[in-house]
């Protein structure tokens, strides 16, 4: 562990093994990082750990450590909601060091529309005066955001875009993840009152819905209404499931420099940094015909689906080298908005190299080929093997034998 006080010690032993948020304060008592667990034992420790290969920032955040804090939740959507509390509340100084801005998620009601929705938006509008919804938020990954909401509109039915009285019910109203109000399966009031608890609910007001709905559910049986009080008891049984539910999981909001697979993909190929962004290419067509390419990414070594890109292949050939050109020509366009790669991994062999290694090798972006990195899980530790599938494999992106490239100035590295 590293130099910190004997007190700060005895406190991290204490750690608990829920989900739970944790504040880093300095020596003054201020808060100085605000960060959510599925199990604070094994997050907060890691903070205390080598530094060898902890990124600049994050160097700086543990040399103010003074003292740690922390609230357990039940549930790792408590934890991902309350961070957003407390990050708003306290303005710790590194969230706003270690964050992108431009990454930040929200959700938007506008419980003044006659049927609200519910929607995800990178800039709240609010601010103009001419926009009256609430946001929640900011929220710095979107992935478990969305995956939290697909819960809880198990649980609390809405529309996740505006309502049009003249539509049929679709699939979701059929299947209870909207209100129906078209199929009569639901009142507008009824559904505004389902969606106040949803506010609630990422409020952090878990506890108090759970003992209302108890209630609500003794009532309509005291008043033989049972199937009202069978749909009370669902919504309890499902809120109380939520604790099982993985949500984010220590491993996808580990520091980048904490993460040793990562670490050894970069000391692996060689690369100048812990690779935090990876991103993989791949062509695909229908008879040669309707060629796409996509663009799959990995941040953390988890994959990123809020930022997949597919790309309309603008010639129309099935021409795989020249479309492969093509479509990093096109990425490298977006630098400035989407972000730069810390590698670049192609669905190919030497041919599909060959064709874009000027334009990679031009803005120094390191980037392998797919074909033929085949031997990698082959040469690194049982943890990496271990992650290996989690991190690429499971995306088609490394094959596990043979001889890769790497090329950062196309360098190949053989078993």
């Amino acid at each position: 562990m590293l130099d910190v006080s004997k007190e700060l010690q005895q406190k991290i032993k204490t750690l608990p093994r829920s989900s739970g948020v944790y504040f880093h304060k300095n020596a003054k008592g201020e808060i100085i990082y605000v960060g959510k667990a599925a199990v604070l034992k094994n997050r907060v420790r890691q903070y205390f750990q080598s530094k060898n290969d902890m990124d600049v920032k994050t160097k700086a955040l543990v040399a103010e450590i003074a003292d740690t804090d922390w609230i357990e939740t039940e549930t790792e959507l408590d934890a991902l909601f309350l961070e957003s509390e407390m990050v708003k509340r306290y303005m710790p100084k590194f969230n706003i060091l270690l964050r992108d801005d431009k990454s930040a998620t929200y959700v938007r009601i506008n419980m003044k529309d006659e049927v609200p929705y519910v929607s995800l938006v990178k800039n709240p509008q609010s601010e103009d005066g001419q926009d009256s919804a609430t946001y929640f938020g900011p929220y710095y990954s979107a992935w478990p955001v969305k995956k939290a909401l697909r819960m809880l509109r198990r649980i609390f039915p809405y529309y996740d875009k505006p309502f049009d009285p003249r539509r049929r019910a679709d699939l979701n109203a059929h299947i209870g993840l909207s209100p129906g109000i078209e199929a009569g399966k639901m009142t507008r009031a009824e559904y505004k009152a389902s969606l106040r608890q949803l506010i609630r609910y990422i409020k952090g007001e878990r506890v108090a819905i759970l003992r209302e709905l108890g209630s609500e559910m003794k009532a309509a049986a005291d008043r033989k209404d049972f199937e009202d009080a069978a749909r009370l008891r669902n919504q309890i049984w499902n809120l109380k499931a939520l604790q099982t539910q993985i949500i984010f999981g220590d491993n996808e909001f580990m520091d980048l420099s904490k993460d040793q697979a990562l670490v050894e993909l970069r000391d692996m190929l060689r690369l100048p940094e812990i690779p935090r962004r990876i991103e993989g290419y791949d062509i695909s067509h229908q008879s040669g015909a309707n060629v796409v390419s996509g663009m799959v990414v990995f941040k953390n070594g988890v994959s990123d689906r809020a930022e997949y890109r597919k790309f309309k292949i603008r010639r129309g050939s099935n021409d795989d080298l020249a479309n492969m050109r093509e479509t990093i020509s096109r990425r490298l366009g977006h630098l400035a908005d989407w972000g730069r790669p810390d590698l670049v991994i192609i669905d190919g062999g030497i041919g599909q190299l060959n064709a874009v290694a000027d334009l990679l090798t031009e803005v120094d972006i390191p980037f392998i080929g797919r074909s033929l990195v085949i031997m990698a899980a082959m040469r690194i530790s049982k943890f990496w093997r271990r992650r290996v599938p989690e991190v690429m494999l499971g995306k088609g992106v490394v094959c596990p034998r043979q001889r890769f490239w790497i090329s950062k100035k196309t360098a190949m590295l053989a078993s």
